[in-house]
């Protein structure tokens, strides 16, 4: 009888260790799982954010000298379709990036910043005269890094 209890005893305790090393197993792979999966996520912030925030300056750039293109009485160049093109084409990259940085964030500031912040390089195109240019030039310099500055807490 000895024999039998002494048995299921040592049953009991190795189906007991099982259970306690699965569970310890599983919260283990659970955890680093999750901490994967915000590694990811913060990666992808990074890039998406960055690609933004570079896409901005390039758009702001062509945007800046076009606008001395045609209003630059000492410039030469005309406004032409490869320039055109060229703009266009920034301002479907920047548009891009933005889409991308706004599916990686939960972030309602993070969002309403990136909107606002291609509107105000989107009026560069618009700017009437000199004054206009140099001070919508330097408000979007400070958005874009205005940007960054709010977007780089949430990827540490």
């Amino acid at each position: 009888m000895e024999a039998v209890v002494a048995s299921i005893v040592a049953v009991i305790g190795t189906l007991l260790g099982s259970a306690v090393t699965h569970v310890f197993q599983s919260r283990a792979a659970d955890r680093s799982e999750r901490f994967a999966r915000a590694e990811r996520l913060r990666q992808e912030r990074i890039d998406a954010y960055c690609a933004y925030a570079g896409a901005l300056l390039d758009y702001r750039r062509v945007l800046v000298h076009r606008w001395f293109v045609l209003n630059d009485e000492n410039r030469c160049d005309e406004d032409s379709p490869a320039l055109r093109e060229e703009m266009y084409k920034t301002r479907y990259t920047a548009q891009e990036a933005m889409f991308r940085a706004q599916m990686v964030t939960d972030d309602a500031e993070v969002l309403a910043r990136a909107e606002q912040v291609m509107s105000d390089v989107t009026e560069l195109h618009w700017a009437e005269d000199r004054e206009t240019l140099t001070a919508l030039r330097a408000a979007t310099r400070q958005g874009i890094r205005d940007f960054v500055a709010a977007t780089a807490p949430r990827v540490r």
